[in-house]
């Protein structure tokens, strides 16, 4: 009698040996349910909607779509910050990835095990993909008035493509990119940062470019001032796709090698838009809405592209 053959969903054959039948094996299909950035300060008042955030896996993959990868995590970016993908019905050992690049940005896969600070305990040792964002930075050129840096066209979509171990196709995960943040390390006051900015070809951030929460009472004596849609209800951000920089991303200073300031961070905009003798600023960890003097000294990210 001779041999069969199983054919798997893959596509390729696997030998079944002597049989008289054949069987169809009906393997799960691999499958991203989450993405996962940095989950501090994720829980409780800094929790997403249901269908937008878990606190303790993330991001909830919104479209597998290409021509609705703008909904999914992420649409900012630095250098050096990175989140995971949980991927599920395939050993995520046996998939093998290409780095994509656009406009100086690459986006990186590696299988690894991970237990950042943030990860639940029962998450912790599991193996992922991990995927770290690299590209333009000023990094030892925070002295400098005036450092070189390259300014990508955006947005761009990336795509990143998991094969299996016969270099099938087997998972996609695919996000547009829409900002790319600078970081200038040290802190100064509003005029250096701006001009800083400028130098670099960048534009100082607004405050919905970094949080989407709402300062209601502002001293009681301004309007209130209001981050990026959709909006926190509490003066402090809510976990939210294409809401803000640290809305985002969560607390920034946490990931390893983005060199992260943790403070309060300068944006464009005074407390009337009148003068510029006290700034809004925003928390990089909290994501809160304060007031702080032009002349006061703060962080700053300085951002390619403004949001609407």
């Amino acid at each position: 009698m001779s041999s069969l053959w199983n054919v798997q969903a893959n596509g390729k054959k696997v030998r079944t040996g002597n049989r008289s039948d054949a069987i169809m094996l009906q393997l799960s299909q691999p499958v991203i349910n989450y993405v996962r950035p940095n989950l501090i300060l994720g829980k409780d008042k800094y929790a997403g909607p249901a269908d937008i955030w878990n606190p303790k896996k993330g991001f909830l993959v919104q479209s597998i779509n290409p021509e609705s990868y703008n909904l999914n995590f992420p649409t900012t970016g630095a250098h050096n910050l990175y989140f995971d993908l949980l991927i599920t019905g395939i050993d995520v050992r046996d998939l093998t990835w290409e780095p994509v690049t656009h406009e100086g940005i690459t986006a990186t896969v590696t299988n690894d095990v991970v237990c950042d600070s943030w990860i639940p305990y029962e998450d912790c040792k599991e193996w992922v993909a991990r995927v770290k964002l690299t590209g333009p930075v000023a990094r030892y050129r925070w002295d400098n008035p005036k450092p070189s840096v390259v300014k990508p066209r955006l947005p761009q979509t990336f795509e990143l493509v998991g094969r299996d171990i016969y270099d099938v196709e087997v998972v996609k995960y695919g996000f547009v990119l829409k900002q790319w943040f600078i970081h200038r390390g040290d802190k100064s006051y509003y005029y250096d940062m701006l001009k800083w900015c400028h130098n670099i070809g960048y534009h100082m951030p607004r405050v919905r470019d970094l949080t989407n929460a709402v300062n209601v009472n502002n001293g009681g004596i301004l309007p209130p001032v209001v981050g990026a849609s959709p909006s926190s209800p509490y003066n402090n951000y809510m976990r939210h796709i294409d809401a803000g920089f640290f809305s985002e991303w969560g607390v920034v200073d946490f990931y390893k090698g983005a060199d992260f300031g943790r403070n309060y961070h300068l944006s464009s905009e005074d407390e009337n838009n009148k003068n510029t003798s006290f700034m809004y600023v925003v928390d990089s960890a909290y994501g809160d809405i304060r007031t702080g003097s032009s002349m006061g000294s703060f962080y700053v990210v300085c951002v390619s592209d403004l949001r609407p």
